[in-house]
């Protein structure tokens, strides 16, 4: 099967929302890998999603603000926190591109509960905590539980300008309609919309990170190939299907023809 074409808006468009989340605040840090050495970190049914022969790893510190059920709108309190994701990129046996989170680690217990039994997303409680002065924005992590190695991270990143023409690089790290995960001894692909990423140019000015490793990746030694800054997106979650399930034909769910597609703190 063909690998659908990657777009800036969804290929496949949420009918009905089973899920509502606002992302906001975001850095993309992102490092190349060889495929091969994270295949086997990816759920049954799915491989690498490559870029020039190359995969890559994704480290997504930002705030989430009113997740909620449904359409929304989401929940004030409890669904306002921060997190930070450890990612992988996929594809399915139909071809349906998708993130993988290696770990999702967040300030509020009860979304990290539901995201462990209700979807079997690898979600950890941690403290959190994002700062902002000026254009420069201070992400730190710091598990609760399980205590112990690998359990930290800091980046202190400088925004930038708008980006007005995303490069193909750019478009293959967030252009992504979708999430695998292993539910029951199955794969999901759970898809999710929102509108096109504004995204900004971003310095990296320190980052001391264990959660990459401590997600079974391997040490990121040399700087981030990729980083990027945005502002944020509202997103729906649409209903989660088999991975092994046909993708709808030409016209009828995506394109076919593709094309490539201050200071204050939250915790």
């Amino acid at each position: 099967m063909k690998t659908e074409p990657i777009t800036l808006s969804t290929p496949r468009p949420v009918r009905w929302p089973t899920l509502v989340q606002g992302w906001h605040e975001l850095t993309f840090l992102h490092w190349p890998v060889a495929p091969e050495r994270v295949a086997r970190l990816l759920p049954a049914g799915t491989r690498p999603d490559t870029l020039d022969g190359v995969t890559y790893v994704g480290l997504v510190p930002f705030l989430m603000r009113g997740v909620g059920p449904g359409p929304g709108p989401g929940v004030p309190y409890l669904g306002t926190f921060c997190e930070t994701n450890v990612r992988l990129y996929s594809v399915d046996d139909q071809g349906r591109r998708g993130v993988v989170f290696r770990s999702l680690d967040a300030a509020r217990l009860i979304p990290v509960l539901v995201g462990r039994l209700g979807v079997r997303l690898p979600y950890t409680w941690s403290s959190m905590r994002l700062s902002r002065d000026g254009d420069v924005i201070t992400y730190t992590c710091r598990r609760r539980h399980p205590a112990g190695r690998g359990g930290r991270s800091r980046a202190v990143v400088r925004t930038g300008p708008p980006i007005t023409e995303p490069t193909p690089l750019e478009q293959f790290l967030t252009a992504r309609w979708g999430l695998h995960v292993s539910w029951r001894g199955r794969t999901l692909h759970l898809p999710n919309e929102h509108a096109p990423w504004p995204l900004h140019g971003a310095e990296l000015l320190d980052l001391d990170d264990d959660l990459v490793t401590a997600a079974g990746l391997p040490r990121m030694t040399s700087p981030p190939a990729s980083v990027l800054y945005s502002p944020g997106v509202t997103v729906r979650f649409g209903t989660p299907s088999d991975a092994s399930a046909a993708l709808p034909p030409s016209g009828a769910g995506y394109d076919a023809t593709g094309g490539a597609g201050g200071g204050h703190a939250v915790s």
